[in-house]
């Protein structure tokens, strides 16, 4: 489990890097193709396209080609894309050279995450956590590498990093082996004679599956939908418009202001190495419930603060605050609808993805509209909607539990 546990953080940070890379060296990018930022938002969000692709499709590719399988694909396809990218094709390839992108390291997050959370039945959260906190060295490391690059003239070296990156990792999965685990990262369903179960064998994974599948849970899917639409949509909208808020309430430069996304996502990565095991000593739901409360409140405090020094005092606290969300409640899900590992964390992924995607726009239009206060409030209107949810899925984990308690 400790091989399995590395590899998936190299995995990680692998797509820590993919992630950013574009935003990262947009500028230079697009002083080349000679284009303005509109044909860039429409790079990133071609590679968003393919990023929701690559997450919802593959629960079937994993059934269909065995997860081992699947996720070289991934990687390899990843691979491929960053080594175009670097070749600077003309600037209408680059759009399908993004949606590959995004598909590979789409599948690769979702399909390590199912991994992790089946695979590790012990100590859950803090094995997501080690994840999500090599996630976060990747998204901190590139724009620092990106950078150094641009000063020596040699940015498209940035995506033969991880096109190497990639190609480790590829390596990495085929050479490893993880004991008994091996046997269901290469297991295919309905592959010919020789992969077919016995539907009456009371321990055939389709079946357990079966039992649990998330349309008999539609009510509560559909709520930890809301939650991850709702939080992934607040982080990216903090990340990408923190140095603008900045800027206007408290008259930083560009560069000073800069300084608030970086503590915010130190923040997280340091929260990271610590929730985990929090989460697995009191609970799931109750993390969950209590970082959202947090989150909120912090949020709610943002928009009186006038002091630079406690401007930056509160980022970093909500940094702390917000770490573990996305993690922790990805193995919540999981464990309140047994034996959807697959399906549900492709559908929370996505619905993260889009949520990404959409309320930074909602927030970018409010900044233009009503500056930098009233956008403020409106991601405490966020954090008060994710706290609101929290607090339902926990109250519907403790009447499980009793229920379950009632009939044993």
């Amino acid at each position: 489990m400790k091989r399995l546990l590395w590899i998936g953080s190299l995995s990680y940070f692998l797509i820590g890097l993919a992630h950013v890379v574009v935003g990262s060296l947009l500028p230079v990018l697009l002083e080349h193709y000679g284009r303005n930022y509109t044909d860039g938002g429409s790079l990133i969000f071609a590679q968003f396209s393919g990023f929701l692709a690559g997450v919802l499709l593959s629960p079937w590719l994993a059934r269909s080609f065995g997860k081992r399988r699947s996720l070289v694909f991934a990687l390899l396809l990843l691979c491929a894309a960053e080594v175009l990218y670097s070749l600077l094709p003309p600037w209408g390839w680059l759009y399908a050279v993004g949606a590959a992108a995004g598909f590979g390291f789409g599948m690769i997050e979702t399909l390590i995450g199912t991994i992790i959370i089946s695979g590790i039945t012990q100590g859950t959260g803090a094995a997501m956590s080690r994840l999500e906190v090599f996630f976060g060295i990747g998204a901190l490391a590139m724009p620092a590498i990106a950078s150094q690059l641009i000063a020596l003239g040699w940015w498209r070296l940035a995506f033969p990093i991880i096109s190497m990156f990639a190609a480790v990792t590829v390596i990495a999965w085929l050479r490893g082996s993880f004991g008994t685990l091996d046997a269901v990262l290469d297991q295919q369903e309905h592959q010919g004679d020789n992969h077919t179960r016995s539907t009456n064998s009371p321990k055939s994974p389709t079946v357990e599956a079966s039992k649990g599948s998330p349309i008999g849970n539609w009510k509560l899917l559909a709520l930890f939908t809301v939650f991850f639409f709702i939080y992934v949509g607040t982080e990216m909208s903090l990340a990408n418009f923190l140095p603008s808020m900045f800027i206007e309430r408290l008259g930083l430069t560009q560069a000073e202001a800069a300084l608030s996304v970086t503590c915010f996502w130190l923040a997280m990565a340091t929260g990271r190495l610590f929730t985990g095991y929090i989460a697995d000593r009191y609970g799931y739901g109750v993390f969950v419930a209590l970082s959202s409360l947090a989150a909120t409140v912090l949020l709610c405090v943002f928009p009186l603060i006038k002091g630079t020094e406690g401007a930056f005092i509160l980022i970093v606290l909500l940094g702390l605050g917000m770490s573990g969300i996305f993690s922790i409640a990805l193995v919540f899900a999981s464990k309140m609808m047994p034996g959807t590992e697959e399906s549900t964390t492709s559908l929370l992924i996505g619905a993260g993805g889009v949520g990404g995607a959409l309320l930074p726009l909602w927030l970018g239009n409010s900044m233009d509209r009503g500056g930098a206060v009233s956008s403020a409030w409106l991601l405490a209107g966020f954090a008060c909607i994710l706290c609101l949810l929290g607090g339902i899925l926990y109250a519907l984990y403790v009447r499980k539990k009793r229920l379950q308690t009632a009939s044993s």
